[in-house]
């Protein structure tokens, strides 16, 4: 008989209701009355030697994962003569085969996100020494969070891979349709098993329709139905690859989880390249999260600039000279209206480095010599032509245009520190830089990864968390079962931070050095906190009706900056003490992240960006505007492409920003320019992932 609600087990969890019930036993929702938090509470109640060794095989199994895809194990206890049980992680949400009931076939970007999130969790449980397989993927399998993550749950066959270990019995099971062949005992389950119930998984999740069986292909009494035939509308690049991860030769499917992600990621750039069919997501597990969340409005504007740019793309020679102007001159019309005059003359309201070098600067020589079109029709350009590599537009558009003199190009003072994340180690780790590139040295080596850095006022110590997946794995905005850490600059002085199980990150520091803002899932979606490091006091500062995120310091550490999801991603400010909550931009369909003060307090920054371009762009806004519509891009209209821009940080004496800039489809890498968005310097140029910038304060 299931648990009645309202049943306490071991004086600690109480039921709440029946999540799920099976021949083993039921699955609860309870409360963990020590915590007070909501946990899943799984039961066994056949007590045979070889199902209690299973269970027990589960438990081992799930105590030692840490990925933000797979479930935390918190307890697990037997009662005599009732059952044994294990207390997980509550993962709320549908899961997939509810999703698909509800709106059928999934659109191919979410199906992409689900499988490249599915892949990153099976490369960590199959990298594991000894090997994990899970051995039972399937939607039911797979939960869609509010939040937008994607958790693999049920690891009730999972296997931990011994040698050449042959399946145990209590292990044995199948599901048609999702178990490969050789778990129906024709060879021995290995990784390449997941692979192929995942790729059955994407089937159905693109289709509604399971694939045929896997042993009656391999005997011959079946054959497997492409899945154009069932969904025309399904590219022929997924199709072939969730095909090749469906082949009933372990030897013919993709061979680790990695491969299988990286064909589901080049599936998904011929997604977005279709011109056949409307942009969907974008591509950028950076964003998925965040544009997921936010919902997927298309500003009109951009639908009309990307496809006069891909008209160019391909037609140039008929329209350059006269015709081409023309053109422009029209765009400039129509686009000119929503950007404003504003990015035209605001590099005027900052405080720029002197064109003669101070001591603190360094004069390299020109980085370039420029020859300008007129400054309107040079913007639009830009916008349009910024991919283009066979078109010099200066020269083709321009001609009567007199050259520029070349301007000095100054670089930020080398004895300045940058602090940021690399993945070049293999694992997210903190690792410190001058500010021109040099002195590159790893500063944390912990085995789950670190990441999100922040700096101590004085210069002295770095707040940041962990744990931390690949940035590659889309868990960009939200990092469920991280904590907050402390280290000293050289790498000593390790401390823990209290923690909530459900997850810390997002640590900023205050400019007093007394406390610490973050973010929390600790209430079941992101929340601004403050923890006083004297004390070890949380305090929860957000509005519980909302979704709120990346908390920034105002310099007087008074106000913090934060992202809201109000309809889509806002920047607002809030008191340290809570109250008057206010929003700072109102972008409506396009999306604003990563906040960050000038040092002075006069100037707020953010990303920006829309469904169209997917790449985010800087912007900003003065502080006395806050809550109108006066940001404004930097630098103006786009004049220089930045491509991906994201996590600008400002320099302490206000002359510089550091960014994370995409260098390519699989590179991100630290840059530097000045406030106004000149002499972009890159600064690393490594093939790992770089990114999360943060300069050091100047150290008096």
């Amino acid at each position: 008989m299931p648990l009645e609600p309202g049943t306490l087990l071991i004086n600690r969890y109480r039921v709440l209701d029946i999540l799920g019930q099976g021949g083993m036993g039921s699955v609860y929702r309870a409360t963990d009355e020590n915590l007070g938090v909501c946990v899943a509470v799984k039961e066994n109640l056949f007590l045979s030697d070889e199902y209690a060794r299973q269970f027990r095989l589960e438990a081992n199994i799930l105590a030692g994962l840490r990925h933000p895809s797979l479930p935390r194990m918190g307890d697990h206890f037997v009662i005599d003569r009732q059952g044994q049980y294990l207390v997980m992680d509550y993962i709320e949400g549908d899961d997939l085969r509810q999703l698909m009931d509800r709106s059928g076939p999934l659109a191919e970007s979410e199906v992409i996100r689900v499988g490249v999130a599915i892949c990153d969790a099976l490369s960590y449980l199959h990298t594991r020494i000894p090997p994990i397989v899970h051995r039972d993927i399937k939607p039911g399998n797979i939960k869609l969070t509010p939040d937008g993550q994607v958790v693999l749950v049920d690891f009730g066959l999972a296997k931990i891979m011994m040698g050449d270990e042959s399946t145990t019995t209590g292990a044995r099971a199948m599901t048609p349709g999702y178990s490969p062949p050789e778990q129906y005992g024709t060879a021995h389950t290995d990784p390449r098993s997941d692979i192929y119930s995942l790729g059955a998984t994407l089937y159905v999740a693109l289709t509604n329709v399971v694939p045929e069986d896997g042993l009656a292909r391999l005997t011959g009494n079946a054959v497997l139905t492409n899945p154009r035939k069932l969904n025309p509308a399904v590219n022929r690049k997924l199709t072939s690859v969730v095909v090749k991860a469906l082949a009933v030769d372990q030897d013919a499917r993709y061979q680790t989880a990695e491969d299988f992600k990286q064909a589901l990621l080049e599936a998904q750039s011929d997604t977005h390249n279709n011109a056949s069919r409307p942009v969907s997501r974008p591509s950028t597990p950076y964003l998925a999260e965040v544009l997921n969340e936010a919902g997927n409005s298309q500003p009109k504007v951009n639908g009309v600039l990307l496809g006069i740019k891909a008209f160019l793309l391909t037609q140039w020679k008929w329209v350059l000279g006269g015709s081409i102007v023309l053109a422009l001159a029209m765009i400039v019309a129509v686009y000119g209206s929503r950007m404003g005059s504003s990015g035209f003359i605001f590099t005027g309201a900052f405080r720029q480095p002197s064109s003669t070098p101070s001591p603190t600067t360094t004069t390299l020589p020109a980085k370039r010599s420029a020859t300008p079109l007129p400054a309107v029709i040079s913007t639009v350009v830009h916008v349009i032509l910024m991919d283009t590599p066979t078109l010099s537009v200066g020269t083709a558009l321009a001609t009567d245009t007199p050259a520029a003199s070349a301007t000095p190009f100054l670089v930020a003072d080398k004895s300045e520190q940058i602090a940021f994340v690399s993945e070049r180690s293999g694992k997210p780790q903190l690792w410190l830089m001058n500010s021109d590139g040099s002195d590159l040295h790893q500063v944390t080596n912990l085995k789950d990864g670190a990441c999100q850095p922040d700096w101590s006022p004085d210069g002295k110590r770095l707040v940041f968390i962990s744990p931390c997946p690949s940035m590659a794995s889309g868990r960009y905005v939200q990092f469920p079962g991280s904590s907050l850490h402390l280290i000293n600059a050289d790498g000593t002085g390790l401390v823990d931070l209290p923690l909530a199980p459900e997850g810390d990150f997002d640590p900023a520091w205050s400019p007093d050095g007394t406390q610490i803002a973050f973010t929390s899932l600790k209430d079941g979606h992101p929340q601004i906190y403050l923890l006083n490091l004297d004390t070890k006091i949380r305090r929860h500062l957000s509005d519980n009706n909302f979704k709120d995120r990346q908390p920034a310091w105002s310099p007087d550490g008074k106000l913090l900056a934060f992202v809201r999801l109000y309809g889509t991603y806002q920047i607002w400010i809030i008191q340290v003490d809570g109250s008057d909550p206010k929003q700072v931009t109102r972008s409506n369909e396009l999306n604003d992240m990563w906040p960050a003060w000038t040092p002075d307090g006069s100037i707020v920054f953010f990303g920006q960006t829309d469904l169209d371009t997917v790449l985010p762009w800087l912007m900003a806004i003065r502080y006395e505007d806050l809550g109108t519509n006066k940001e404004f891009r930097i630098p103006a209209l786009r004049q220089t492409d930045f491509g991906f821009i994201a996590q600008v940080r400002i320099s302490p004496d206000n002359h510089w920003i550091t960014f994370e800039g995409w260098s390519g489809p699989d590179s991100h890498d630290i840059w530097v320019m000045t406030i106004a968005g000149a002499e972009r310097q890159r600064l690393t140029s490594n093939s790992d992932l770089d990114y999360s910038p943060v300069w050091r304060p100047i150290i008096k």
